[in-house]
């Protein structure tokens, strides 16, 4: 066999072994797609369930606020200021919860596999962004549900070493919420109180599609830096 037709042989394997490699590498990212189509998708039930469950929730708590102030009016806040206070903050930090989650769910059903990986990155980004959110807001409602059912005569005929202990209580809710309000940050994501929070159907799906598109676009950064090369 003559050189020249080695040599084209030898180009003609070479040609199909790179379009093979192609096809390969095309394959594992349409792969890698479906699997972040299906770890996404499995968190639409949960937040279809929560949004319902929070919409059931805030009305309620709107109509019993409705009606204090209906069947009392002035006197019935004077009565229970600290009631009324508790449920119109709680209604609020709800309200805003909510909306964070019908946002979510409409991200989520925005995600297309045929999206160029960027774009399906910043709607994930944004998914985690607003569970933090929402996580905040939820843990800012704990001292309240240590203040709904204080009342004027508690503060002037209860006993004050429970009324002590009831305050001291309240407090130490409120320094908690506080505190996780300004520390749940995705900086501290490596932390064990982190994890022990986030995890299940409302965060590691989103963690776990980040990862897989993250070594697809890694991959690609580094096929593109060969081909320079």
């Amino acid at each position: 066999m003559e050189d020249t037709e080695i040599k084209n042989l030898w180009k003609s394997y070479d040609k199909k072994l790179e379009e093979n490699l192609q096809l390969n590498k095309q394959c594992l990212e349409d792969i890698t797609k479906i699997k972040v189509h299906t770890l996404l998708g499995s968190m639409k039930p949960l937040k279809i369930f929560t949004i319902l469950v929070g919409l059931a929730w805030v009305g309620f708590l709107d109509v019993i606020i409705i009606n204090v102030f209906i069947a009392g009016g002035v006197k019935a806040v004077a009565a229970s200021p600290f009631f009324l206070i508790s449920a119109i903050i709680l209604v609020i930090l709800n309200k805003l919860a909510i909306g964070l989650y019908l946002y979510q769910l409409i991200l989520l059903y925005q995600v297309d596999i045929s999206d160029p990986i960027l774009a399906t990155q910043e709607k994930i980004a944004n998914l985690k962004t607003t569970t933090i959110w929402i996580t905040r807001f939820l843990f800012l409602q704990l001292p309240l549900w240590t203040t709904f059912y204080w009342s004027k005569s508690m503060f002037e005929n209860g006993n004050p070493v429970l009324l002590i202990l009831q305050v001291l209580i309240s407090l130490s809710f409120t320094l908690l919420a506080l505190w996780l309000f300004f520390n749940i940050n995705y900086k501290n994501k490596d932390k064990k109180w982190f994890k022990f929070i986030f995890s299940g159907y409302e965060w590691t799906p989103a963690v776990k599609s980040m990862e897989l598109l993250d070594q697809i676009r890694q991959y690609k950064e580094e096929e593109g830096e060969e081909a320079k090369g």
